[in-house]
């Protein structure tokens, strides 16, 4: 069997348990575990956003308070592993795959998400572990075997199995350096396929652009400078790297759609009656009922992972006194990365007409047609977007490397025990070596694979938060009758 024939197979493995793992089971179950506690908390995440903004700032100054950083240090490292890929071309892949419809129900998940997340970060804090040192581990690991009992533990393990394989194979290293890569090949080398093999550097047996070797190496180098630092290093450059990004990123789909104001009321339209009946807006081209939510759901969870349980690995870092405080901070991520930044890339897609199936685009290339549409006016405006999305990415996928590093970090301490420091830095070095390897190998598997291991995260944390649910009432109630 060749080489060809073994990729072929690896693929289609892949594909099949991406399928099965990605299937209606478990959107089903993350879309009715935030439905259940939107009705359970009263809505809490739609009465209470705007002091959930305030929390965020908030400064404990109680003497007995845990926590290695601020809640807006945790709220910024948990945002550094979820604005990445997913937001700019994972929302571009949906809506490309499932039409425009997936973005309306990215927003839906989204919604219901919030209440997930707050649920998260709730319980992160109330069951973590302070350690003499004064550092803190906590995450579904610590509320399953605390909350529900030793005898979940087995259910802790496999949350934290899955981490580790998600961080170090998937979602945290390879996904985000092929797409730093592919986007700096894109702006520097687009026609290297076409030209000769001497034009490029040899590496592994394969010869790849000067572009790509050169920016893997940037980044494996940035990458070990800052995972050595550890959590309080991984958080300062989080709090500059990620709000600055943000910021700058959204101002640009701003814009965008500034420019073509007049045509935004009818790519709203377009997006809720593609979300009902995709085939009375693609012609059938793209996207089925069923194809629209699954990657609109799926995109938007790879995005901002509410209800994998990620996120309140990061989350039982803050400083504070108050479980349900760090949770009003947390469901405030996922209003960041999805309903604004997501939907801003959507919109952009979707009003300029890049998502077109006659275009024959994919990936980050829609996203790129879209912006060089959208900032039409300026001169050289495909080389203007390609350059901004290049730089956004990198970026953006830079800093979910970090992220990502410290909560496959914590699963893995969670495994072998958190005072055996030596497995952590034995981590760190393998960390970076596949960060190094990643722009060289298999794009379509590696992203199949990220979506395998990401999935299967959700399934124990999705059973510890639904029976863990009436302890996320009672501890929310007693916050809002003391304040």
């Amino acid at each position: 069997m060749t080489e060809a024939d073994w990729l072929e197979r690896l693929t289609a493995w892949v594909d099949a348990a991406n399928g099965w793992v990605w299937g209606v089971p478990l959107i089903g179950a993350i879309l009715a575990t935030g439905v259940l506690l939107t009705v359970m908390l009263r809505f809490v995440h739609v009465f209470n956003l705007a002091r959930a903004f305030t929390c965020m700032f908030h400064v404990e100054r109680s003497p007995g308070a845990s926590g290695e950083v601020s809640p807006f240090g945790a709220l910024c490292t948990a945002l550094s592993a979820t604005i990445g890929t997913g937001n700019i071309v994972g929302v571009a892949t949906a809506i490309g795959t499932g039409g425009p419809g997936a973005l309306f129900w990215m927003e839906v998940a989204a919604f219901f998400g919030m209440a997930t997340k707050y649920a998260e970060g709730l319980l992160a804090v109330k069951y973590r572990e302070v350690l003499p040192d004064g550092r803190v581990l906590g995450g579904p690991f610590y509320y399953i075997e605390r909350g529900l009992g030793r005898k979940w533990k087995w259910l802790a393990v496999l949350f934290a199995f899955f981490g580790v394989t998600a961080g170090i194979m998937g979602i945290g290293t390879v996904t985000q350096i092929n797409g730093i890569t592919s986007a700096v090949q894109r702006f520097f080398d687009p026609d290297f396929g076409l030209q000769a093999a001497s034009s490029g550097v040899s590496v592994f047996g394969s010869v790849y652009p000067v572009s790509v070797v050169v920016a893997g190496s940037a980044v494996t180098l940035c990458v070990g400078l800052v995972v050595i630092g550890g959590l309080r290093r991984i958080a300062k450059v989080s709090m500059v790297v990620v709000p600055f990004m943000a910021i700058a990123y959204t101002l640009v789909c701003l814009l965008v759609m500034f420019a073509n104001c007049e045509k935004i009321p009818g790519a709203v339209c377009l997006v809720v009656k593609a979300a009902f009946n995709p085939a009375a807006v693609t012609g059938g081209a793209v996207g089925t009922l069923f194809i629209a939510l699954q990657k609109g759901v799926a995109r938007g969870i790879f995005s901002n992972e509410a209800g994998l349980g990620s996120e309140p690995i990061a989350a039982a870092a803050a400083r504070t006194d108050e479980p349900a405080r760090q949770g009003l901070v947390s469901m405030t991520g996922i209003f960041i990365d999805t309903t604004v930044i997501c939907t801003m890339t959507g919109l952009t897609i979707v009003l300029t007409g890049a998502w077109d199936p006659s275009l024959g685009l994919e990936g980050v290339g829609i996203t790129v047609e879209a912006f060089s549409r959208g900032l039409s006016f300026l001169p050289c405006a495909g080389t203007v977007a390609s350059c901004f999305l290049m730089v956004a990415l990198a970026f953006f996928a830079f800093t979910t490397i970090l992220g990502w590093n410290y909560y496959s970090e914590r699963c893995l301490e969670y495994l072998v025990g958190a005072r055996r420091q030596w497995a952590v830095k034995t981590f760190r070095l393998l960390y970076v070596l596949v960060v190094f390897v990643g722009p060289y190998l298999t794009v379509s598997v590696v992203w199949g694979a990220a979506d395998v291991f990401n999935g299967l995260m959700a399934f124990p944390n999705l059973v510890a938060l639904v029976l863990l649910s009436p302890v996320v009432v009672h501890t929310t109630r007693d916050y809002f009758r003391r304040h």
